[in-house]
C-alpha cells in the first residue's frame, strides 16, 4: 500500500537516485513516476540483454525514413507509432501543399524539428521556426507553405489537448501560457481555381471535400479554442540541485492516453553524488518516444533526429558507460545541454512497417 514511509530491505543508498556505490538504480513504478515505485538496487545492467520477438525497443533515424511529402507536393507524412490515443508521424515538406488538410480524429499537436514557414489556418496565418510546438484544434482547416524543407514531428490524439492543470508552482511553471503566437484572422481571397481540395485526415479514410471557394474565410472568430504556436525557447525548466527529477515535472501538453514533455537545457545537479543521468526503468504502465532535437550530454553529442521508442515493461536507460562518464566529469559540466521531445502513451504502441525496416538495433 501507499504509506508516507517506505519499506527498506537489503542494502540500499540513503538518498533517493544518489550515492550508489557501483550498484544499478532501476526504478519499478507506477503511473507514469506518479503512483507507487520501487527502486530495486542491482549488481548489473538491466539494459544488458538480448531480444527476441515484437516487444524490445526501437532505435531509429528520422533522415533515414522517407514521408511521401518529401518527394512529392501531393504527399503526406510518415506514419510512425500508433495505438487507439494517437499517431505520432514524420513529415519533411518541401513544397506548399496544393491542398488542405482536415484532422477530424482529434487534435494535432507538430514539433517543427527543421526549418521555416506559413502554416495557413481559419483562424489566420502561423509563421513557425526551429523549435516551435504549433496546436491545431480538432477538424481545424489548415495548408502548408514552407520557406525551407521543414522537418515535423506530429503527434495527432484521438481526444483533445490540453494545458495540464497548475500544480504546487502555479499556472506560469514550467511554462507561461501568455507566450503562446496566437494569429489573427485573415481571409483568404480565391486565387482562380475551379475548386479547393481539403482532405479529411481520420481512420478509415482518406474523404475529400471540394470547395467552390477557398475554405480559408473568416473574417472574424472569438472563444477559447484556437490554434497556436509555442517555441521551446519560452519552456521554464524546473530544476533541483540534489536529485535529478522525474519527467513528469516537464510536462507541456496532455490529453487522454497521451503526454507530451519538453527536456530542455538546465543547471545540471551539483549537490556530490547525486546520479545526473536519468535512472533505469520500466515505465510499467506507458510506452515512451524520445525524440532529440540535438544537443549534448555531458560532452557527448545527442544525434538530432533520433526516434527512440521503449515499450512499457521492458528496460531501458542510458548505458552503464555513459553513466560512469557522467560521474568521472562530475567537476567539469554544470549544465545539461540537451533538446529532447518526449511523448508517454498509456496503451501500447505499434511501430510501423517503415519504422521497423530501419531499427539500428536490427542492423
Amino acid at each position: 500500500m501507499e504509506s508516507f514511509i517506505h519499506l527498506r530491505k537489503g542494502k540500499t543508498p540513503r538518498r533517493l537516485h544518489a550515492d550508489l556505490d557501483g550498484l544499478k538504480d532501476d526504478e519499478l513504478g507506477r503511473g507514469g513516476f506518479t503512483g507507487r515505485t520501487a527502486n530495486l538496487y542491482r549488481r548489473n545492467d538491466p539494459t544488458a540483454y538480448r531480444s527476441e520477438g515484437p516487444l524490445r525497443p526501437v532505435d531509429v533515424l528520422s533522415s533515414e525514413l522517407k514521408p511521401g511529402d518529401a518527394t512529392d507536393a501531393r504527399g503526406g507524412p510518415l506514419l510512425m507509432f500508433s495505438n487507439q490515443d494517437c499517431r505520432v508521424s514524420l513529415s519533411r515538406r518541401q513544397q506548399p501543399m496544393p491542398f488542405y488538410v482536415r484532422h477530424v480524429d482529434g487534435d494535432l499537436l507538430c514539433f517543427v524539428h527543421q526549418g521555416t514557414g506559413l502554416l495557413e489556418t481559419e483562424f489566420g496565418p502561423l509563421r513557425y521556426r526551429d523549435g516551435d510546438w504549433v496546436y491545431l484544434p480538432k477538424a481545424c482547416t489548415w495548408r502548408q507553405s514552407p520557406d525551407t524543407e521543414t522537418t515535423m514531428l506530429l503527434i495527432e490524439a484521438t481526444d483533445e489537448f490540453r494545458v495540464p492543470p497548475p500544480g504546487a508552482l502555479g499556472r506560469h511553471f514550467p511554462f507561461d501560457p501568455s507566450q503562446a503566437v496566437i494569429p489573427e484572422p485573415e481571409p483568404l481571397d480565391d486565387d482562380g481555381r475551379d475548386e479547393y481540395e481539403v482532405r479529411l485526415v481520420h481512420e478509415g479514410g482518406p474523404t475529400t471535400l471540394y470547395y467552390q471557394h477557398n475554405p480559408l474565410d473568416v473574417e472574424g472568430w472569438r472563444g477559447d479554442n484556437f490554434a497556436f504556436t509555442f517555441n521551446i525557447a519560452d519552456y521554464n525548466v524546473v530544476t533541483s540541485d540534489s536529485v535529478h527529477l522525474p519527467p513528469t515535472v516537464h510536462l507541456f501538453m496532455q490529453a487522454t492516453g497521451v503526454y507530451v514533455m519538453n527536456f530542455l537545457p538546465k543547471p545540471a545537479e551539483s549537490v556530490s553524488g547525486t546520479e545526473r543521468t536519468p535512472w533505469y526503468h520500466r515505465n510499467v504502465d506507458y510506452d515512451e518516444i524520445a525524440f532529440f532535437h540535438g544537443g549534448s550530454l555531458y560532452g557527448i553529442p545527442m544525434p538530432p533526429g533520433l526516434i527512440s521508442h521503449a515499450p512499457q515493461g521492458v528496460h531501458h536507460g542510458a548505458p552503464e558507460k555513459a553513466r560512469e562518464r557522467a560521474r568521472r566529469k562530475f567537476d567539469d559540466y554544470s549544465r545539461v545541454d540537451w533538446q529532447v521531445i518526449a511523448i508517454d502513451t498509456r496503451k501500447r504502441l505499434t511501430p510501423s512497417a517503415e519504422v521497423l525496416a530501419h531499427d539500428l538495433g536490427q542492423h
